[in-house]
C-alpha cells in the first residue's frame, strides 16, 4: 500500500497532548534541521532535571549508524529522535539494550497495524524481512555512579519516489505495511510510552526479563547467518540471544557468543 508521506509538523505540543499523564516525564525539543539528534544529545548532555530529554529532527543532514554508517533522512518522510535516559545506579547498563530499544519500536509499529515485524540482532528492526528502522545506542560518561544513554531511533515513515539507500537493496518504510500512516507527533508519543514501560523494567530487572520478547521477534531465529567482524567471518546457525544481550551462534564446534557490536549479521543463501 503506497501512502504519500505525512506533511503534519512535527510539534511539542501535539506530542505532549498523546503523551497524556506521561507528559511531565519528558523534556521535549524541535529542531528543524541538525546534523545528528544523537550528536546534540552527547555533545551538549543537558542537565539532570529528573526527565528524560527528548530531540525530535524534521531533517537530520548527518544522521549516524552503526559501525559509521550514515542514517539518510527527508524532511516529512522520516521520524529521527534521540533521548536521554539515566538511570539508578547499579542498573544492567548496557548489557541488551539496544535490543530493549527494538522491543519498543517494534510494539509501537505493532499497535499501528504492521505485521511481520522483526528483529536484527543487534539494533535493526524490519518488516518482512526489510530493514524499516535502526537504533543507535550511546552511553555518556557516568557522573556519581548514574549510568546513562542516548537512545537514537530513525524510523522510515514513507521513502520519496525514486530514492535509494546506498549498499542497502532491502530497505522499507512504514507507508507501505500499515493501514494508514500516523502522523509523526502521535508515533513519537507511542514510541516514548513503550520506551519509557520497557526501560523501567529493565533498570529494575535487566534483559533477562525482557529476552523473551526479543526472541519472538529474532528475524533469523533458527536459520543459517553470517557473521562479519573486522578479522573474521563466522557461520552457524542464529540460536537466539543470551540473558546478557550477546547473539548465541550455534557451530560445529558448539555454542559461540558474539558480544562485540562491531559486526554484521547476514543471512546464508
Amino acid at each position: 500500500m503506497n501512502q504519500p508521506c505525512n506533511p503534519i509538523l512535527l510539534a511539542a505540543a501535539d506530542i505532549d497532548a498523546a503523551l497524556g499523564a506521561l507528559s511531565p516525564r519528558f523534556d521535549l525539543r524541535i529542531v528543524a534541521e541538525c546534523s545528528s539528534t544523537n550528536s546534540l544529545l552527547v555533545d551538549g548532555s543537558p542537565a539532570d532535571d529528573g526527565r528524560v530529554h527528548v530531540v525530535i529532527a524534521e531533517h537530520q543532514t548527518s544522521g549516524r549508524g552503526r559501525r559509521g554508517k550514515t542514517w539518510l533522512s527527508w524532511p516529512g518522510a522520516s521520524l529521527t529522535f534521540s533521548s536521554l535516559w539515566r538511570f539508578p545506579a547499579g542498573a544492567p547498563v548496557p548489557a541488551g539494550l539496544s535490543l530493549v530499544a527494538g522491543i519498543a519500536v517494534a510494539r509501537a509499529l505493532e499497535k499501528q497495524g504492521a505485521t511481520g515485524v522483526q528483529l536484527k540482532w543487534p539494533n535493526d528492526v524490519l518488516l518482512l524481512g526489510q530493514k524499516v528502522a535502526g537504533i543507535l545506542v550511546e552511553l555518556l560518561p557516568g557522573r556519581s555512579g548514574t549510568p546513562a544513554a542516548v537512545i537514537g531511533i530513525g524510523i522510515n515513515m514513507a521513502l520519496p519516489a525514486g530514492e535509494r539507500i546506498p549498499d542497502q537493496d532491502g530497505v522499507a518504510d512504514l507507508a507501505s505495511h500499515v493501514p494508514t500512516l500516523p502522523d509523526r507527533n502521535r508515533l513519537t508519543a507511542l514510541l516514548l510510552r513503550e520506551l519509557h514501560d520497557l526501560l523501567e523494567t529493565y533498570a529494575s530487572a535487566g534483559f533477562p526479563a525482557l529476552r523473551g520478547a526479543w526472541q519472538q521477534r529474532n528475524a533469523f531465529a533458527e536459520l543459517p547467518v553470517r557473521i562479519s567482524g573486522e578479522s573474521t567471518d563466522l557461520e552457524g546457525i542464529c540460536a537466539g540471544v543470551d540473558e546478557d544481550g550477546a547473539l548465541l551462534l550455534r557451530t560445529e564446534s558448539g555454542i559461540t557468543r558474539i558480544l562485540s557490536g562491531e559486526v554484521s549479521l547476514r543471512p546464508l543463501p
